[in-house]
Order: structure tokens, then C-alpha cells, then sequence
């Protein structure tokens, strides 16, 4: 069974685990443990958590959620391993997989990690951000599956599951090109948006007057935390390096188009992308 959870992180997605998990399980006793005092103080007042906790008590417990940025998570990871008992699961929660994978391949207690990644979030973080149902209805991949032990990864899929979340199962190499692409791009593209409008604001103050819903939507990751990607990059250098070749490539493509008076070009180059309505249809 698992009883007591101890979650590393109670911001948005540490956060949101424990209240779903509260929801659905209430016998279950959730603690908290930050590196942020106000962060666990809020956890506390909002009932995101029961208790505060430290990593000395981390023998304690059931499951071991890592919800912290992801270069934080690969340098506490093997303190982590060492200090629960050897019926504990720990998982990540984190957007980038190989180096976690890669840092904890020899521990004596590989066996007891789950590397995982919910997809799922908002642009807010911190406590207050926790949101019930985030995970209903979301895609949890789950890497180097056959590396945890059986039993231990049958009870954290039976709890994801019971939360709403479909699994799927990816080599940690695969998720990290993959998630390069329909993650992290996004992100930077919005940094970016952002940045290009605040920059021409300074000269034209109506631009924010005509802003609509359409720039709102585009450029609402740019909220994100910068201390949570700023690692997330970092560790995914190399696959965001090639995804941004090759959004830039078609970004001047679809530049040229215009100059040149291309229309019919530009028409097309939209048709054709509006299949992205039937790959994406269905998703929450």
C-alpha cells in the first residue's frame, strides 16, 4: 500500500500530484519537503500537504515524488536513493529524462526509481499554482520501465492511472528528441514572441492596446519560470539546438515567401499546416 508520500517540490506539479492523489486517496498522508519556507507554509495553509517533512525522514516513506528543476533532480536523485528503505519508489516528475537516467544507472537502488514525466502544466508555479484534475485525461511517459522493480512500478501505475493518466513507455533518448520538439520549442518560440513585442512596445505604446485573445494564447508559456527551464534546456541542448535549425529554417522559408510575393506559397504553407488540427484533436 502506499500510505505515505513524501513530495520534493510542492509547486505546480508536485503540487497538483498531491491533491489528486488526496482526492482519490484520502487515507493517504502527504509531507512536504522545500528548499522555500514560504513555499511549504502555503503548501501547508492551502492543504496541499500534511506535514512538513526533511530528507532525514525520507526512510519513512511509501513513494518519493522528485518535483524540483531538472538539474536540482539529477544532483539530489542518489541522495535520495540512499536514504529511503528498499520498498520505497521514487520518481521525477522532470521534462528531460537521459540524465537522470544516466546518473542513478549504477546505484544499488536503480530498482526503486521511476523516471517519469507527466505532461502536464500551466505557465504559473509555486503553491498557490496547484490545480485538481491537471493530470485527468494526460499522457505520463515512463522511461527505462524494465529497470524498475516489477512490484514497485505496478503500484505507482495503478496510482497514476487512478488519478487519470494514460501511460506510455519511451527510451529516455527518444523522449528527450521528441519532447524537444513539442515542448521546449514552444517555450522558447513564446520567449521569443515575447520579447519581440516588449522590445517594440518601447517605441509604439498601443501594441498592447490591439493585443488580442490569439497573442495572449501565443505567447502565455512566456510566463513560465526561467529557473525551471533555463536547466531544462541545458540538459536538452543538443536536441533543442536541431529543433531550432529547423523551426528558424522555416521561419525564414515563410519570410521569403512574403518578400518574394508569394502568396499562393504562403496559402499553402498555412493549408498544409492546418492538418495539425487532426493530429491534435482530442487532446484536453
Amino acid at each position: 500500500m502506499i500510505q505515505n508520500i513524501y513530495i520534493i517540490g510542492v509547486g505546480l506539479i508536485g503540487g497538483s500530484l498531491a491533491l489528486d492523489i488526496k482526492n482519490k486517496r484520502p487515507e493517504v498522508t502527504v509531507y512536504g519537503i522545500d528548499k522555500s519556507e514560504d513555499h511549504i507554509n502555503q503548501a501547508l495553509e492551502l492543504g496541499v500537504i500534511d506535514h512538513k517533512a526533511t530528507f532525514e525522514d525520507l526512510d519513512k516513506a511509501d513513494l518519493v515524488v522528485l518535483a524540483i528543476p531538472v538539474d536540482a533532480s539529477v544532483s539530489v536523485l542518489p541522495d535520495v536513493l540512499d536514504k529511503i528503505s528498499d520498498f520505497t519508489l521514487v520518481a521525477d516528475v522532470g521534462s528531460t529524462k537521459s540524465d537522470i537516467c544516466k546518473v542513478v544507472e549504477n546505484h544499488k537502488r536503480r530498482r526503486n526509481f521511476l523516471a517519469m514525466h507527466p505532461i502536464a502544466g500551466t505557465e504559473f508555479s509555486g503553491p498557490k499554482a496547484a490545480i485538481r484534475n491537471l493530470f485527468n485525461q494526460k499522457t505520463n511517459i515512463i522511461c527505462e520501465v524494465e529497470k524498475t522493480a516489477f512490484k514497485l512500478q505496478e503500484k505507482a501505475v495503478g496510482l497514476f492511472t487512478e488519478i487519470g493518466m494514460r501511460m506510455r513507455y519511451m527510451n529516455p533518448e527518444s523522449h528527450d528528441k521528441h519532447i524537444a520538439y513539442v515542448s521546449h520549442l514552444s517555450h522558447i518560440s513564446a520567449f521569443m514572441l515575447g520579447k519581440t513585442v516588449i522590445e517594440k512596445e518601447k517605441n509604439e505604446r498601443d501594441i498592447f492596446d490591439m493585443a488580442g485573445s490569439g497573442f495572449e494564447s501565443t505567447v502565455r508559456l512566456a510566463k513560465s519560470s526561467p529557473a525551471m527551464w533555463t536547466p531544462i534546456f541545458k540538459q536538452n541542448k543538443t536536441n533543442v539546438v536541431e529543433t531550432l535549425e529547423d523551426y528558424i529554417a522555416n521561419l525564414t522559408q515563410f519570410k521569403n515567401l512574403i518578400e518574394n510575393d508569394d502568396f499562393e506559397g504562403v496559402f499553402n504553407e498555412m493549408k498544409d499546416t492546418n492538418y495539425i488540427k487532426q493530429i491534435l484533436n482530442g487532446i484536453q
